[in-house]
């Protein structure tokens, strides 16, 4: 019985969690594109990107960020 009633609540507990998932995943609007670099501009055709492309993109903004100095703790032990 108390076997049964942990497996009862466990099933309970994963179902309400995959309603609030779907529910929360479903809600997400896709943000619009901004360019990830200050510089490059925003294109507004159509066309989608190749993969190659988005590669490039994401290394970019990877590259973009590793470039930014890392914040140093104001006091040293």
């Amino acid at each position: 019985m108390r076997a049964l009633f942990g497996v009862l609540s466990l099933v309970l507990v994963v179902a309400v969690i995959g309603f609030l998932a779907r529910k929360q995943l479903s809600s997400v609007a896709a943000p619009p594109l901004a360019p990830a670099l200050p510089g490059a501009t925003a294109t507004t055709d159509a066309k989608p990107a190749t993969p190659q492309q988005t590669v490039q993109q994401f290394q970019q903004a990877v590259q973009g960020q590793m470039q930014q100095p890392r914040p140093m703790p104001d006091d040293p032990k």
